[in-house]
């Protein structure tokens, strides 16, 4: 058990599945996924000191992901390959309803603005407060609210096969 500043070996591999999950919702590729995440760890570890031992350590953690994330985005246009669903789910014990569900619920995410998909993904999936997410995005709760609201209600449209309203242009 290595210690960098009250950081151990145990404290990140709890959060390592949470980190794969939020990453391959993210980057929708599970090359770019698994670089992200072994990113975000390296980054972690060498700033350890940055961390305040007794604060969230999973918020930290998901703040450095989401600034790695931004630079990628900003460096470069990421090449996105569709996820199989069975990144997910192993679909042999499951029910193939829930296969297509699993799929029709990744197109749904896709056609979100991927401000409002992370911060979607970080409340339904990562089940992590307001606040948390607040801090992780760096944008007022809320915008977080906002964004929410508005990812849930585009994301119910979108499975309930609604057409959405074409945005007017206002010159």
């Amino acid at each position: 058990m290595k210690t960098t500043e009250g950081i151990t070996d145990e404290l990140l591999e709890t959060h390592l599945p949470r980190l794969r999950r939020y990453a391959r919702a993210l980057t929708r590729n599970v090359q770019a996924a698994d670089d992200l995440v072994q990113d975000c760890l390296e980054r972690a570890w060498r700033n350890a000191h940055r961390w305040e031992a007794g604060t969230d350590l999973r918020a930290w953690l998901f703040t450095v992901m989401h600034n790695l994330h931004l630079n990628n985005l900003r460096r470069k246009t990421p090449e996105t390959e569709p996820m199989d669903h069975a990144d997910y789910v192993d679909t042999n014990a499951q029910p193939p309803e829930l296969a297509v569900n699993l799929r029709d619920l990744e197109r749904g995410l896709a056609q979100l603005s991927p401000d409002q998909r992370q911060v979607l993904l970080l409340v339904c999936l990562e089940d992590m407060s307001y606040e948390q997410v607040a801090r992780v995005t760096g944008v007022p709760i809320g915008t977080v609210m906002s964004r929410l609201h508005r990812a849930r209600e585009r994301l119910r449209r979108w499975l309930a096969g609604e057409q959405q309203a074409p945005l007017r242009r206002i010159k």
